[in-house]
């Protein structure tokens, strides 16, 4: 479910944060879905209880998760973080086809980069 790469510069709580908000906006994780305790997840990583808590207070302060009191933590309805992150990136693509545009790239080949990358789900070797 995690995995931790100890050579990555970024803090380990950060690189949990960001699992989690992958499995929660690809549906792996659902709304209401309990997360492992923190005592749980930190015996799975072998890491610091600490850093676990850190997380879930980051992913809570984000509004992807919520704490019931006694019961652990859970996963936040995600839709409008979901529906921002979706207007981002279509804010992305847009200024991306602009600048290829500009570039004088042909549309068909930006749209044929797109389509192999969806049928592949993943990235383009071009």
């Amino acid at each position: 479910m995690i995995i931790l790469d100890y050579r990555d510069r970024r803090p380990i709580y950060e690189q949990i944060v960001e699992r989690f908000q992958e499995l929660m906006m690809s549906g792996v994780l659902e709304q209401d879905a309990q997360l492992p305790s923190v005592r749980s997840l930190a015996m799975d990583l072998s890491i610091n209880p600490n850093t676990i808590q850190r997380a879930y207070a980051e992913l809570e302060r984000q509004g992807y998760i919520y704490s019931v009191k006694g019961k652990g933590s859970f996963v936040a309805d995600n839709s409008a973080l979901k529906d921002s992150k979706r207007q981002v990136i279509l804010k992305k693509q847009e200024e991306t086809a602009l600048e290829a545009m500009g570039l004088h790239v042909d549309k068909e080949k930006l749209k044929d980069i797109i389509d192999k990358i969806y049928d592949r789900g993943g990235m383009s070797d071009d």
